[in-house]
């Protein structure tokens, strides 16, 4: 049975606090995992949520800032050290690439994997497998940042009326699926387009083209959401999000459910991220992320 389902490792702007670690979240996605921005305390709180390097096939980094990235000299120690039996791939900005050579090669260990490094320069497609394609966008941040999303293949979902009516049943159905045509009768005859599940990562940003873009038609969307509206100045100064803000890009993308993250250690009380998330507007489902939880991605809908 596949599982989709977002864990979460941690849930901190730049300093972690007593109740969140740093960056960290671990994307299942069928029988693949996706690690994204793996910030100080990764490797630990992997443990904790019950994630292993062996789960890991894909690691992607917005940014180098600390809070997103010191985490990946551990990770990847760990992926080698627990000798994962199959590839990893790494993106990241290209602009980047001397941070992430560091990181990969902070201290002596034994290289058993071999570690693709896949930069991001311009953004677009990364990445096309049979469960999905991985795209970047560049993001609106202090040093360059790319957000990034998954989008599953549309498939078919059958029709039992239109399939009755031509007299398609018991092994023709999955023949006419396979086929794309039995007896005359076109698969599109019998079933209708089942859209692709989609989601969307956006970490350090100010509002930008970007983020609307990696958010546009999302099943889920993982945001960041430092600020609580008052401190707007702040966040603008800063390259972030508010609360209020992130939920206006949610909203107008017509996002199915809504994750905040990214909270600045001056909020001790998540329930604000939400009441103003649902102030500007948003009516889908609504996570604010604490450390450790799993969010499942919403159902297809019907």
């Amino acid at each position: 049975m596949s599982v989709r389902e977002l864990v979460v490792l941690g849930t901190a702007s730049q300093v972690p606090t007593r109740h969140r670690n740093h960056n960290g979240y671990l994307l299942r996605w069928d029988g693949e995992g996706i690690l994204f921005d793996p910030g100080e305390g990764t490797q630990r709180q992997m443990l904790r949520a019950g994630v292993a390097a062996h789960d890991i096939d894909r690691i992607c980094v917005t940014h180098f800032h600390g809070d997103h990235s010191l985490g990946l000299a551990g990770v990847i120690q760990r992926i080698n050290l627990d000798q994962v039996p199959h590839p990893v791939t790494a993106h990241y900005p290209a602009s980047g690439q001397r941070f992430f050579e560091r990181l990969r090669h902070a201290t002596a260990y034994r290289e058993t994997v071999r570690l693709t490094e896949a930069p991001v320069g311009d953004g677009g497609v990364l990445a096309v497998t049979p469960s999905y394609t991985l795209e970047a966008r560049r993001l609106d941040h202090p040093v360059e940042s790319f957000g990034y999303r998954l989008t599953e293949p549309d498939g078919r979902r059958m029709l039992p009326g239109r399939l009755a009516a031509h007299g398609i049943k018991g092994p023709d159905v999955g023949r006419i699926q396979r086929e794309g045509a039995l007896g005359g009768v076109a698969l599109e005859d019998v079933s209708e387009v089942r859209r692709g599940q989609r989601f969307a990562f956006v970490m350090d940003t100010r509002l930008c083209d970007g983020a609307h873009e990696l958010a546009e038609g999302c099943d889920m969307l993982v945001i960041e959401s430092t600020f609580l509206d008052e401190d707007v100045a702040l966040a603008v100064d800063h390259g972030h999000l508010t609360a209020g803000q992130a939920a206006r890009v949610a909203r107008d993308a017509g996002v199915r459910h809504l994750v905040l993250t990214h909270f600045s250690q001056r909020y001790s009380e998540p329930d604000e991220f939400e009441r103003q998330a649902r102030a500007a507007g948003f009516e889908g489902e609504l996570s604010v992320a604490r450390d450790l939880v799993r969010v499942p991605v919403p159902k297809r809908a019907a």
